[in-house]
């Protein structure tokens, strides 16, 4: 030691987070079958309730996210031993949400053998409480940021900061004042837990930030709108959606 007294992270830091976070370990033959899992994932998975326990990684998974998982380990599979970065994920579970590495065991001849998964519980870093609800069951989190996915890196782009986003099948495109993002979540996920009183579905496939609408177009019968600085088409707005539109930007009196 140099007499110098290594720095504590910051409470809000990236690295107090991590270092506060438990990670899931899951080992996987190379049929993906469940061998075994440590501690922590068989209490964020159930166990008990989910058999055969060798099935577990997908019967675990909404329907919504079996798709994404085996695309995970197929993406794993084709990698390389020498290049093996593991392949990153976030999926929404109930109450949760998770950032999943996948990569691939090999032998000394390079054959694989299996794989492990290894995922954080990343809600806390992603959300806050919401308030509960009145009317209707509601997620307890909010997203205050949204993780995206790009070149094996997961990055965080503030709520606020996102003009609106794209369905794009099982995942969303997010789009900001600086282009398009990549976003794990499917847009349905990403509906229940964000703020409903700044971000309204217009259409099925698309979400728009209320605060980033800059006007409403008229295009023959359809009704359009025109984000701020965005560069990018009008977004359509559904027949069923325009009057709930109308009144959250105070074009209608509220009933």
């Amino acid at each position: 030691m140099d007499g110098k007294t290594a720095a504590t992270p910051a409470h809000n830091s990236p690295l107090y987070l991590f270092e506060k976070f438990e990670v899931g370990v899951i080992h996987l033959d190379a049929q993906r079958t469940v061998l075994a899992m440590n501690d922590f994932a068989r209490k964020v998975l159930p166990v008990g309730e989910k058999q055969p326990f060798d099935k577990l990684v997908t019967s675990f998974h909404p329907e919504r996210s079996k798709p994404k998982v085996n695309f995970l380990l197929d993406q794993a599979s084709s990698c390389p031993v020498a290049n093996a970065v593991p392949m990153t994920m976030i999926i929404n579970i109930p109450e949760q949400v998770l950032l999943i590495k996948v990569t691939r065991l090999a032998d000394h001849l390079g054959s694989t053998t299996g794989f492990v998964l290894v995922f954080y519980d990343v809600t806390q870093v992603v959300s806050q409480e919401a308030p509960a609800p009145t009317e209707k069951p509601a997620s307890s989190v909010r997203l205050q940021r949204i993780p995206m996915v790009a070149n094996h890196r997961v990055a965080f782009v503030d709520a606020q900061d996102v003009l609106c986003l794209e369905s794009q099948a099982h995942y969303t495109r997010v789009l900001t004042r600086d282009g398009f993002h990549f976003c794990n979540l499917s847009i349905g996920d990403l509906e229940a837990r964000l703020d409903p009183e700044r971000f309204m579905r217009v259409h099925r496939c698309f979400i728009v930030n209320l605060h980033a609408v800059a006007s409403l177009e008229r295009e023959g019968s359809k009704t359009l709108i025109a984000l701020k600085g965005a560069r990018r088409d009008p977004i359509p707005v559904s027949r069923s959606e325009v009057g709930r539109l109308r009144e959250a930007l105070g074009l209608l009196a509220r009933h």
